[in-house]
């Protein structure tokens, strides 16, 4: 099989992904973690359900849990977790069915990132930590 040695470099592959994941994660939470009020007002524009609870909500997941992502703790659950809020914030965040013209065009495009997103986070399921995690130190692996 050829593989350019990628069982070499599992673990270091898994921290990369893991890393990558993360960082939009906790980049745009700590922004509504720091920018609290305009995150709810945010979530009141694009029509989550009570502003303030979904903009706690946003900060908790994307922030601290993305912070668990990239530390590699209690990955595999928590990034079936994130999963599901990532699906959550795509159908009520990027609703393009509901759009038309351009911003039907942005809306699709962010919420098939989403999608993708999805995508990394069911392989991190999959896959686990890795060497290179919390969860490895603790043999959650």
């Amino acid at each position: 099989m050829f593989t350019l040695g990628s069982e070499k470099r599992r673990h270091e592959a898994i921290l990369a992904a893991r890393l990558l994941l993360a960082l939009l994660f906790i980049l745009f939470g700590w922004l509504k973690l720091t920018g609290f009020s305009g995150a709810v007002t945010y979530m009141a524009a694009t029509g989550a359900p009570v502003p303030v609870l979904s903009a706690a909500i946003a900060v908790v997941m994307e922030f601290f849990v993305g912070l668990a992502i990239l530390l590699g703790l209690a990955t595999r659950p928590l990034a079936l977790l994130l999963l599901l809020y990532t699906l959550a914030t795509a159908i009520i965040g990027h609703h393009y069915w509901t759009m038309t013209g351009m911003a039907q065009f942005e809306a699709m495009i962010n919420f098939y990132k989403n999608v993708s997103i999805m995508g990394g986070l069911l392989l991190l399921y999959v896959t686990g930590a890795g060497r290179y995690s919390i969860d490895a130190r603790l043999n959650w692996a």
